[in-house]
């Protein structure tokens, strides 16, 4: 049984590591999306279903956009072509410093990060004089960093690339770092263990308690959650009274409690991106 233990151990290393450090990885992205396409407005699923049909002038065959789906997680697919799309990979992501007051308006030099890029593609989502293909490229962008900006270490840093450079044990699977630890397996066990389930049609009161808010407000969020719980959580102390240590483990009481909290993020992130999309697709051209 042991050597059992070892070899799935082992295979669960080999997947779980081979992923991008990208926030929530494939299926928490999905769900954030599939979150969304519960709770928006039936014009803005039709103005959808018009958009899609553009898909083949973005280029990418290798990354399909054939739902929204598809789109929460097209950003990260373009990372296997970096000569033409590296330009875009600093726009996932806004890390501030935990152990600094929050700045708004720090880290996000010409527009070059999450929050902006959110702002950005709205608008040009929701301008009906451009053409199909950029609207479409811009629905995927806003929707995907809407997922992003929604991960507690895409907001909160404690000079470690958002977790990246902090080495952890997740349960009996070595091999990991902060950032996948959350990015992945703390995610997906958060979504699959969710009862009831999340995706769903939420009722008002429900939208209204998770909904709202600007990204610079979501960023602050994450930010916070990174302060107030991810760090100290995986390290057993507050994490800007000394250094902390390179390396650490989670054990399942750690990670059971980490449960709720990305429950929340990731619902948060799909009713968000649904009040993103009836804005952008269902509201007056006046009012936009």
């Amino acid at each position: 049984m042991a050597a059992v233990m070892r070899a799935v151990a082992a295979l669960l290393v080999a997947v779980t590591a081979a992923g991008p450090a990208s926030a929530w990885g494939e299926f928490g992205h999905r769900t954030t999306a599939a979150i969304a396409m519960e709770n928006i407005a039936p014009r803005t699923r039709a103005e959808l279903a018009a958009l899609w049909r553009h898909a083949p002038l973005l280029g990418t065959p290798e990354c399909p956009l054939a739902d929204l789906e598809d789109a929460s997680y097209w950003p990260d697919c373009l990372r296997g072509n970096a000569p033409r799309w590296a330009y875009t990979f600093p726009w996932h992501y806004r890390t501030a410093p935990i152990c600094e007051p929050f700045n708004p308006r720090a880290n996000c030099a010409s527009g070059n990060c999450v929050t902006a890029q959110i702002e950005r593609n709205f608008r040009l989502l929701a301008d009906r004089s451009l053409p199909g293909n950029i609207r479409l490229e811009a629905l995927a962008f806003m929707v995907h960093f809407a997922g992003d900006v929604h991960m507690p270490l895409h907001s909160g840093d404690r000079e470690d690339r958002g977790g990246n450079d902090r080495r952890v044990t997740y349960g009996i699977i070595p091999g990991l770092n902060l950032h996948w630890a959350w990015d992945g397996p703390i995610a997906e066990r958060a979504i699959t263990s969710a009862r009831p389930a999340l995706t769903r049609r939420f009722t008002g009161e429900e939208r209204r308690a998770l909904g709202g808010g600007r990204p610079d407000d979501w960023g602050r969020e994450s930010w916070q959650t990174a302060r107030d719980f991810v760090y100290p959580e995986a390290f057993g102390r507050p994490p800007c009274e000394d250094e902390l240590p390179q390396e650490t483990a989670l054990s399942q009481e750690t990670i059971e409690r980490a449960l709720p909290v990305a429950e929340r993020r990731i619902t948060q992130a799909g009713l968000r991106i649904a009040e993103l999309l009836d804005a952008a697709l269902s509201a007056p051209a006046a009012a936009r």
